[in-house]
C-alpha cells in the first residue's frame, strides 16, 4: 500500500512543479494541476486495492474528492475577488485531493502563512511596502466613506504576488510535521 509519505512526496513534487512554473512565468500548467486532481482519487483507490484492501477504496475516492472541495473554498472566493488565480486555485484543490481533507486543509492555511510571512519582506526589498500599506488602508476603509469621498481604485495600485511559491513552501511545512517513517 502506499502510505501516506508517498502521497505527501507526490504532493511536494506538485507543488514544486507549480511554485517553479508560477514564479517563472506567472502561470501554473493545467497538464499539472488537473493531472493531479483527477490521478488522486484513482491512486488512493489503486494503493488500497493493491494491499488488499478494495472495500476501503470507494472512501478513499470519497475523501480525496472531499479534500479537493474542502482546499477550493476559500481560494476560490478569494479567486471571484481577483485576489489569486485560477491556477493556484487549481493547484490548491489538487493539493488537497492528494493529501486529504485535514492535511490538504492544514497545507492551505501554511501557504497562506508563508505568503503573509514572505509578501511584506518581498515588498520592503523592492522599497514598495510604505505605499502597499497605505493602498491597504485605503481599500479597508473605502467602503466605509460616503459615496463622493470615496478613491477609486486603480489596477496600477494593487501589487501582484505569485501564491505559487508559497503553497510550496505550505506544503513542504505539512511534509515535514507529518513525514512518518513506513
Amino acid at each position: 500500500m502506499l502510505g501516506s509519505h508517498v502521497f505527501l512526496g507526490l504532493a511536494l513534487v506538485v507543488a514544486a512543479i507549480g511554485g517553479w512554473s508560477d514564479w517563472r512565468t506567472g502561470h501554473i500548467p493545467n497538464w499539472l494541476t488537473l493531472g493531479a486532481l483527477a490521478a488522486a482519487p484513482l491512486l488512493h483507490a489503486g494503493s488500497l486495492i493493491a494491499a488488499g484492501k478494495s472495500h476501503d477504496a470507494l472512501a478513499a475516492v470519497g475523501f480525496s474528492v472531499l479534500g479537493a472541495a474542502a482546499c477550493i473554498l476559500v481560494p476560490l472566493l478569494l479567486f471571484r475577488l481577483e485576489a489569486i488565480g485560477g491556477g493556484d486555485v487549481k493547484l490548491l484543490a489538487a493539493l488537497g485531493a492528494l493529501c486529504m481533507p485535514m492535511i490538504g486543509v492544514e497545507l492551505e492555511l501554511y501557504a497562506f502563512l508563508a505568503a503573509a510571512v514572505f509578501a511584506p519582506g518581498r515588498l520592503a526589498y523592492e522599497g514598495k511596502l510604505g505605499k502597499v500599506l497605505g493602498n491597504t488602508l485605503m481599500l479597508v476603509k473605502n467602503p466605509f466613506l460616503p459615496k463622493e469621498r470615496r478613491r477609486r481604485i486603480e489596477p496600477e495600485m494593487l501589487t501582484p504576488l505569485r501564491f505559487g511559491p508559497a503553497i510550496f513552501a505550505g506544503t513542504c511545512g505539512v511534509a515535514f510535521l507529518h513525514w512518518r517513517a513506513p
